[in-house]
């Protein structure tokens, strides 16, 4: 008998963009309110460019009861509250509740994120059992594991998260399996960052 084949899901991680909850050290020179604004439009340009039907796109949406009934992203989309705790908490959560098959996870500020980039990143999987994608500043984009079983409580453990040793140390807490590394892209934390992309 022929297993069913399990469809790749891609996760984008979201926040409600209200002024001062989002891209904060955007804000400081941005403004609040253009920082939230340009967020937000960020991830609707994004989201549109996303939708393939070589996977389903899925929202993980913070905080939870507010993303779950907000109107500000398509309503079309499936949706599943991030829960508490840090990214790895988080993420992990993400990586242990969806159902078994390949899930890649992105956050919503890097710009360059095309659907070529994600396609890679399924790819990889067929091979490995976990993706990154580097950032320039030592921490990374994207993360996807194959997830034949549930990942253990220990995955993200000790990483030191918005730091240079972000990549390195999920490295190590991913252990011996094959991981493979894809496109280096940049995320946007700074209108210096902001003004480097858009030139």
């Amino acid at each position: 008998m022929i297993p069913a084949v399990r469809r790749p899901r891609l996760v984008v991680m979201v926040k409600e963009p209200r002024p001062g909850r989002v891209k904060t050290r955007l804000g400081r020179d941005l403004g609040m309110v253009g920082a939230a604004w340009w967020f937000r439009h960020q991830l609707s340009r994004l989201l549109r460019r996303l939708e393939d039907p070589r996977w389903d796109l899925v929202l993980a949406v913070a905080p939870d009861a507010e993303g779950l009934r907000s109107r500000v992203w398509p309503h079309h989309l499936p949706r599943v509250p991030q829960g508490g705790g840090d990214l790895g908490d988080r993420m992990g959560r993400l990586f242990r509740g969806l159902p078994p098959g390949p899930v890649v996870i992105i956050g919503g500020d890097i710009p360059g994120i095309a659907p070529a980039h994600v396609a890679k990143a399924f790819e990889a999987l067929g091979r490995h059992e976990a993706v990154l994608g580097p950032a320039p500043d030592g921490g990374y984009w994207l993360i996807g594991l194959k997830r034949t079983f549930a990942p253990k409580q220990s995955l993200f453990s000790g990483v030191r998260w918005s730091t240079e040793h972000a990549l390195q140390d999920t490295l190590a807490s991913l252990g011996t399996g094959r991981v493979a590394l894809v496109d280096t892209l940049e995320d946007v934390d700074t209108l210096a960052d902001l003004e480097r992309i858009s030139a």
